[in-house]
């Protein structure tokens, strides 16, 4: 049976193998592996996920018989208050498609709700498949946005939202 879990800090190890485990398959189509391992190493050393923790985003999985099958984060009132901004969500490749993806969503849309959050945000990468899966969930591209994330590389994102 599936649950949403919390994470605590010493869980984030799970946090870093999903996203190795997923980032060469979402984005092998849309970034170069020169990007792909430049981000991954910069977005999810144990150190960046330690102090995203302790400046207060919150970790949650989706596990199935204590297996960890996808994750994703959220920070309250960011960028302003009365909006949640997710920050991740990524499930391994072999269990897309399978519900869980709305299963943290719908996590995630709750608890903010339940923190009196009025509105979601998120990046969103405008190649990536999942724009379809946030459009289906409710959200509406806001904005686009390119983020110089350094050594050459960048950030080609939609920016999207929706009201709670």
């Amino acid at each position: 049976m599936q649950q949403i879990v919390r994470l605590s800090i010493d869980e984030l190890l799970n946090v870093q193998d999903i996203a190795h485990r997923t980032w060469p398959s979402t984005f092998k189509d849309i970034l170069t592996s020169d990007q792909i391992q430049y981000m991954l190493e910069w977005m999810y050393s144990l150190d960046t996920l330690e102090q995203q923790f302790q400046d207060g985003q919150r970790f949650y999985a989706v596990k199935e018989n204590e297996q960890f099958l996808g994750f994703a984060a959220i920070e309250l009132n960011h960028p302003k208050a009365g909006q949640a901004k997710i920050h991740k969500l990524y499930l391994l490749p072999d269990q897309q498609g399978k519900g869980y993806g709305k299963m943290l969503m719908d996590h995630i849309a709750e608890e903010a709700k339940h923190e009196h959050m009025q509105s979601l945000v998120l990046n969103v990468n405008r190649y990536n498949s999942a724009v379809k899966f946030y459009e289906n969930y409710g959200f509406s591209i806001l904005k686009e946005e390119i983020i110089d994330i350094g050594s050459g590389f960048i950030m080609d994102d939609f920016v999207m939202g929706m009201e709670l």
